[in-house]
């Protein structure tokens, strides 16, 4: 490998994001770093920075992109992040992608997969797993605003990311097995410099 694999997942919430991360991750032997999970298991440890994201979560506000950027820049040193990562849920602001193009240095990313998917589709699927799972807070138009706050999330972020050729969008319906090959598809060519 000449160099280290970086890249990032995109893909809209219900889109099956994590499975396919998890998946990529295995397949490159790289980690798939979900910056929700990191926070998620700094809560439920309550370490000092759990306790400062959920005070902020609890709030209804965000968590700001310093607190962001230094749990991503942390990870990134560990030693399971020396061949490359898959970034799932970051950057999310302009603002983090300029600190991850400082952070990244003389190896910057190799690509962006943006999981493209029917959004009623999606809706319906949340809305099943919602009722499975008893999540009675879920709802239709609590779905549908998560879906509308994501493509406004990342839509600048997009555009950035395919101005400089890193873009490869992928089919994110269908079967599990046939979205992964999609996916693998498209990081051989984003990494052979032909961009889907």
């Amino acid at each position: 490998m000449t160099h280290p694999m970086r890249l990032i997942i995109m893909g809209p919430p219900g889109a099956g994001k994590g499975t396919q991360a998890t998946r990529i991750a295995e397949k490159y032997a790289i980690p798939a770093i979900s910056t929700g999970d990191i926070f998620r298991a700094n809560i439920k440890n309550r370490t000092e920075l759990g306790q400062q994201v959920e005070a902020i979560l609890a709030a209804g506000g965000y968590v700001p992109d310093e607190v962001t950027n230094e749990i991503v820049s942390d990870r990134l040193t560990w030693d399971d992040a020396a061949n490359g990562f898959l970034l799932d849920g970051y950057p999310r602001t302009t603002g983090q992608v300029d600190f991850l193009d400082g952070a990244l240095g003389d190896h910057p990313l190799d690509g962006v997969v943006q999981l493209t998917v029917d959004e009623d589709a999606v809706v319906e699927r949340l809305l099943k797993r919602a009722s499975v799972d008893g999540r009675s807070d879920d709802t239709e138009d609590v779905i549908r605003d998560r879906q509308a706050l994501y493509t406004t999330e990342t839509a600048p972020l997009l555009a950035l990311y395919r101005e400089r050729g890193l873009v490869a969008e992928v089919d994110g319906m269908g079967e599990v097995d046939e979205v992964t090959s999609r996916l693998v598809e498209a990081i051989d060519g984003l990494r052979a410099g032909t961009v889907a």
